[in-house]
């Protein structure tokens, strides 16, 4: 196939683009400023502007641009960011594919399990109803903004991500060396459930959804073994031989992160995968053990 794809430079994209090449497809990259090296072309998401002249036909697009969440405290200046950068960018992107002459048979574009919000211990999976708070709203308007595309008869797939684990980069990466120092330590009350991925079954979990056409709609990407933070941070001490002793309150999270604390760190979102399970998807690392090694 011929694939395009937005946030190609990113943890997720950089590791998705050379899996891509050695499956044999052509990768196509939407970047801001596009270079002479003849698989870029020019896309800006603040105004939708795409060069469809150089794009040509395309087979697939996955859709993986969009603000780090995580980069810093939620400002009034970072929440706009964040969200533009998500719902309305998604739109403008689509709106342009939409009017192609030729259009792309499925679109892959990236959501998030904090679509959620704060659930406690409910189970939860694609037919469960979005949640409250500031992530639950981005993460539904840009799943919103992937509609016209999907009315112009592409097939959609929103995949809910969820913490994406790997060493050299990411959250993980952000994690360990406090962990290494002996400084990790339960959040809160460390009963917030998390839903996780490695960046290698994610990568493997974008390629099912780009050819497995019962895959539409909300798809969550996250391994079928969701852990509770207490959980994770016992697995990561044990994985690096490191004590975690050393507890982190809610008060103290809420006074570094702020807003955050409560979206990022402290809400509990139990999701399974359902949808990916059913078509026989096998998680080549299911369990948080065998994805906390190496």
């Amino acid at each position: 196939m011929r694939i395009a794809i937005t946030g190609a430079s990113g943890f997720v994209g950089s590791a998705l683009v050379p899996a891509l090449r050695t499956a044999g497809h052509e990768v196509v990259r939407l970047v801001r400023s596009a270079d002479d090296d003849g698989d870029a072309v020019g896309w800006n998401p603040a105004t939708g502007e795409l060069d469809t002249a150089r794009l040509g036909v395309l087979d697939a697009v996955v859709h993986l641009a969009g603000e780090n969440v995580a980069a810093g405290r939620w400002t009034a200046a970072r929440r706009q960011a964040i969200a533009d950068s998500r719902g309305p960018a998604t739109g403008r992107l689509c709106r342009s594919l939409a009017a192609l002459p030729v259009r792309p048979k499925v679109l892959v574009a990236a959501s998030a399990t904090g679509i959620y919000g704060d659930r406690g211990d409910m189970p939860l999976d694609e037919d469960s109803a979005h949640g409250s708070g500031f992530l639950a709203e981005v993460a539904l308007a840009w799943e919103a903004g992937t509609r016209p595309a999907a009315e112009a008869g592409v097939r959609v797939v929103n995949l809910r991500i969820g913490m994406v684990l790997d060493r050299s980069g990411g959250a993980l990466a952000r994690l360990l060396p406090p962990f290494r120092l002996g400084l990790g330590g339960v959040l809160g009350s460390g009963r917030q459930w998390l839903g996780w991925i490695t960046r290698h079954d994610l990568v493997r979990a974008i390629q099912a959804a780009l050819g497995d056409e019962r895959l539409r709609g909300p798809v969550l990407a996250v391994a079928p073994d969701a852990v509770t933070n207490r959980t994770f941070t016992k697995a990561l001490g044990a994985a690096l031989r490191r004590p975690t002793v050393l507890p982190v309150p809610r008060f103290a999270l809420r006074l570094l992160f702020g807003a955050m604390a409560d979206e990022l760190l402290l809400a509990s979102q139990r999701v399974r995968p359902t949808r990916l399970l059913a078509t026989g998807f096998a998680f080549a690392q299911p369990t948080l053990a065998q994805a906390l090694q190496g």
